[in-house]
């Protein structure tokens, strides 16, 4: 496959540049089942090579272990990686499977010096929250995560999984860069409120999930199929029922994928990076593979525009879609609107 070398866009308004596409590293270290990570890491190069350079990680996100695997890399390469992180989720070392979220002031603060720590780095480029707790005031939230722009430990504010509403109160506190909730063919509720909302004040949409965590790319049928620690097990639509239905709906993926001779998910990628000409913002979604080979074929679709026939092949999958993105709505934008 010819390696695609990325256009770069502005991550909101004053924000960095970056290629239009990143790289979402969750699974390099845990949720999807056993992780190759010399692969990984070559991944990683891979990516930079090709152009993308919004890196994405969480303190989460294998309980930090994945942004001590990062790190070095960003290190190495740290005049051309944007290194994004979040805080909020709280996980329990009893049970990984429990979380919890805070968005305290003094635990924000706590949070990033532990982030800093673990990426080995003085700067944070791109610090999200990774879920809003409504009983905290943005004005104390964002407010500390200003606070930290200020003191030089971060460089930009993101948030994900908010609301029109809450972006638009978030973003008159400081302004917010970057907006990161899941968007794809299968998943539009954001379109309602908060993606209007960041066309309107410049801020740069990073959808998460842009394949559907693999199920848009026909890499499984259901996920009972996959490893008994793929935490897809845990998600609605991929399972059962709901999972032979929304199969089905793959149909028109497949049919313009045939006449284009290219993949699932280099189409549904396509109409994730096209809808930033539909909605007037920056898009730059950040599909997660531990491959090199499929990094390849990522990239390779921010430069495939579907026609106009196409996208309206693809405008109501969304809508005969079964089941919820979460078996656990309630920290969702959507559980807010």
């Amino acid at each position: 496959m010819t390696q695609t070398v990325l256009p770069t866009v502005e991550l909101g308004t004053g924000g960095p540049l970056v290629g239009v596409q990143g790289l979402g590293c969750m699974g390099m270290s845990e949720f999807y089942g056993p992780t190759d990570t010399g692969e990984a890491l070559a991944t990683l190069d891979a990516a930079l090579a090709t152009g993308v350079t919004l890196f994405d990680t969480a303190d989460m996100y294998g309980s930090g272990r994945n942004e001590e695997l990062i790190g070095p890399f960003a290190r190495a390469n740290r005049d051309q990686v944007v290194l994004a992180t979040k805080f909020s989720i709280l996980r329990s070392e009893e049970d990984g499977a429990v979380r919890g979220i805070s968005n305290d002031p003094a635990y924000i603060r706590t949070a990033v010096d532990a982030s800093l720590r673990r990426l080995g780095t003085d700067v944070i480029d791109l610090y999200y929250m990774h879920r809003r707790d409504p009983a905290v005031p943005l004005a104390d939230s964002v407010g500390a995560m200003a606070e930290l722009v200020r003191a030089g430990k971060v460089r930009h504010l993101g948030l994900s999984e908010v609301t029109g509403a809450e972006l638009r109160e978030a973003h008159a506190i400081h302004p917010i860069s970057a907006l990161q909730s899941e968007w794809s063919v299968f998943a539009r509720d954001v379109e309602r409120t908060a993606v209007p909302a960041a066309a309107e004040l410049g801020v740069a949409f990073v959808p998460y999930s842009p394949l559907g965590r693999g199920f848009l790319t026909g890499a499984f049928q259901d996920a009972k199929e996959l490893s008994a620690d793929d935490y897809r097990r845990s998600h609605p639509r991929y399972t059962g029922d709901n999972a032979a239905a929304n199969g089905e709906l793959l149909d028109p993926l497949r049919k313009i994928a045939a006449a284009r001779g290219v993949t699932l998910a280099q189409v549904a990628l396509a109409w994730v990076h096209q809808q930033a000409e539909v909605h007037g913002l920056a898009v730059v979604p950040i599909p997660g593979t531990r491959r090199r080979g499929r990094l390849a074929e990522n990239t390779a679709a921010a430069t495939l525009r579907l026609t106009a026939e196409e996208l309206a092949l693809l405008e109501p999958v969304a809508g005969r879609v079964a089941g919820n993105r979460y078996a656990d709505m309630s920290s969702t934008s959507a559980a807010r609107e």
